[in-house]
């Protein structure tokens, strides 16, 4: 067990797991009588953000039925740099694997889920991007609404009390340079900053971005709509601490007595309460704590608005009679509204680790040590327990590098560019200081860097799809990672930019070559490159667009520019399967600012459609 996993377990075993106000861990205990106007189901960015945006009207009661434990007090949670040991076998994560990946050599990958009270952002890197200008652009051009490109977007960022809250790193460095205030929020929900501990490649990383220019050159705030190039991290962890849609949404409206959050409580099944002449109308909702429990039923008499995320919102609707009629009835589940489109067009980010050895000394393998080093672990736990600074209060990287495929790569001799636009990267790199134990056993000795290369513009569609009736049954992930030429092509680009870039004369004197296996791998040679990726690509756990919007009457699509789910009344989705494809970004902001809008649109009655 690493240094990493005993403190994971400590702080677990130590830390309380009390209830606050407003929160149920029964469902009995829920008020008797009360009448909810809306049930948020699932308490991730989309949910999390509209239940604590619709419950500031005092007249309106909210039910969030979260299938997770409590993040409060779960210190393992709030520690920045333990997040990448929450992604396996965690009492916080679904813990969900996919089907055999042919184009990884059939094996199955982990494939990790917040549940949680915060959902994915309890436990993910907290990196915060925005994403490209384009890609919203893309969106809005899809569903046919303008509202949401990236103009009409923009307010939600900087307007009081919405979503970004920057804060200074604590370490107190001067971020001058480093990120633009100027176009962030202030007085927003969720608390970003810059890096808040030095790592050891910091200078090695922007003295090479400097050094090459082109399409890695310095950019101050990747947040402007366009992120090509690299710049400094900025994460959800301002003040050294996790930032989630618990802590900044929920939990600062737990004292409001129109908002209940139930949870430990899966909802099982959507419930048709009624027609509209002839459209179904779904408010109800059924749910259990375990396949043996009880069930109970409740109402909305507005709306239930589905945030369980990509995987578990589809499995959802499907089960509830809203799918493919095809596979619906093969499992015996009758089909109230044939809505093709439901768990089909998934997408994700591959990634493939590219590891580096340092020369130690004088290099400082930051996180490698940390995992080998009771001793340094504890007293970094220490120093993060009084101030909330040092290392454990920073993500895994310091800088990140969006970038396009070379314009004149081959690949595009047969398949067009698949990017929403000039602004939208297809890749992204990053250097993390150290070998991650998630990458799989410590190496005993050396030092290193691990570069991760990121497919992040990818035209593998994949699907979720149900293993059976039962609820309670894990889905079937498929996200078909690598299945088509460009997505394979694009790896190859990365990782070729990672050498060129790792080659740089900033890195003399801290790099000394390539690392466990990949020293081997000819950089020439596509075949070998496509072998390293084969056998070592995993998701960064980005799935989205299993429950699309699309445009009013379109074919396609699961959802309206509106987000209510076609064909039924009563029911509207808002997380990252709405996305039509994932966006070239990692996606938690967008899904906030999506969810801000939502609000807006669920607040004011507005319509999209005629259904």
């Amino acid at each position: 067990m690493t240094s990493f996993a005993r403190l994971l377990a400590f702080t677990a075993a130590v830390c309380s797991m009390g209830a606050r106000a407003a929160l149920f861990t029964d469902p009995t205990a829920l008020p008797s009588g009360k009448v909810y106007d809306y049930i948020v189901i699932g308490s991730g960015p989309g949910g999390g953000t509209v239940a604590a945006r619709l419950s500031e009207n005092p007249s309106v009661n909210v039910l969030v039925i979260e299938a997770g434990i409590t993040d409060v007090g779960a210190q393992e949670l709030q520690i920045p740099l333990f997040a990448p040991n929450l992604v396996e076998d965690s009492p916080y994560n679904w813990n969900y694997t996919t089907v055999p990946q042919p184009e990884l050599g059939g094996r199955q990958i982990n494939y990790a889920r917040g549940k949680v009270l915060g959902g994915s952002s309890s436990i993910n890197w907290m990196f915060w991007t925005r994403g490209p200008q384009d890609d919203y652009d893309k969106y809005a051009e899809i569903t046919g609404d303008e509202g949401w490109s990236w103009d009409a977007i923009q307010p939600f960022w900087q307007k009081a009390l919405r979503i970004e809250r920057l804060v200074p790193p604590t370490d107190g460095h001067d971020t001058t340079g480093e990120i633009d205030p100027s176009i962030h929020g202030h007085n927003g929900a969720i608390n970003i900053s810059t890096h808040n501990y030095p790592f050891p490649p910091d200078a090695s990383v922007i003295g090479a971005s400097h050094e090459l220019g082109g399409d890695v050159a310095y950019n101050e705030d990747f947040n402007s709509g366009n992120p090509l190039g690299l710049g400094w991290f900025q994460g959800a962890n301002g003040g050294g601490i996790r930032s989630s849609s618990a802590t900044a949404y929920l939990h600062p409206a737990s004292s409001r007595t129109n908002l209940d959050v139930l949870i430990q409580t899966q909802v099982t099944k959507l419930i048709q309460t009624g027609t509209d002449g002839d459209t179904p109308v779904f408010r109800g909702v059924r749910f259990a704590q375990s396949p043996s429990a009880p069930t109970f039923t409740l109402t909305a008499t507005r709306e239930v608005i589905l945030s369980a995320g990509a995987i578990n919102t589809p499995q959802l609707l499907m089960l509830s009679g809203l799918g493919p009629t095809a596979h619906l009835s093969s499992l015996g589940i009758p089909t109230i509204v044939d809505i093709p489109s439901v768990g089909q067009n998934l997408s994700d980010h591959p990634a493939v680790p590219l590891p580096y050895s340092v020369l130690l000394p004088p290099v400082d393998d930051v996180i490698t040590n940390i995992e080998r080093d009771p001793v340094r672990a504890a007293l970094a736990l220490a120093q993060w327990e009084a101030t909330r600074s040092g290392v454990l209060a920073n993500s895994g990287t310091n800088q990140i590098a969006f970038v396009r495929v070379p314009a004149n790569d081959s690949v595009f001799e047969s398949v067009p560019d698949p990017s929403s636009g000039p602004t939208a990267p297809h890749l992204e790199f990053l250097a993390v200081p150290g070998y991650p134990s998630f990458l799989g056993n410590v190496p005993a000795t050396g030092g290193y860097t691990a570069f991760g290369g990121i497919l992040i513009a990818p035209t593998s569609r994949g699907t979720i799809t149900l293993a059976s009736a039962s609820p309670f049954a894990a889905p079937l992930i498929d996200p078909a990672f690598l299945s088509t030429a460009f997505d394979r092509a694009a790896l190859r680009a990365v990782m070729r930019a990672v050498a060129r870039f790792a080659a740089a004369p900033a890195w003399t004197g801290f790099l000394t070559g390539r690392a466990l296996g990949f020293e081997d791998v000819d950089l020439a040679s596509d075949a070998a490159l496509d072998a390293w990726a084969s056998a070592g690509a995993f998701s960064i756990w980005h799935p989205a667009g299993t429950a699309a919007m699309a445009a009013c009457g379109a074919a396609e699509g699961v959802v309206g520019p509106d987000l209510r789910v076609k064909g039924v009344e009563g029911l509207r989705v808002v997380d990252a399967s709405v996305f039509p494809f994932v966006p070239a970004a990692h996606p938690q902001a967008m899904i906030y600012a999506f969810a801000e809008r939502a609000a807006e649109l669920i607040k004011n009655g507005t319509r999209a459609c005629s259904n």
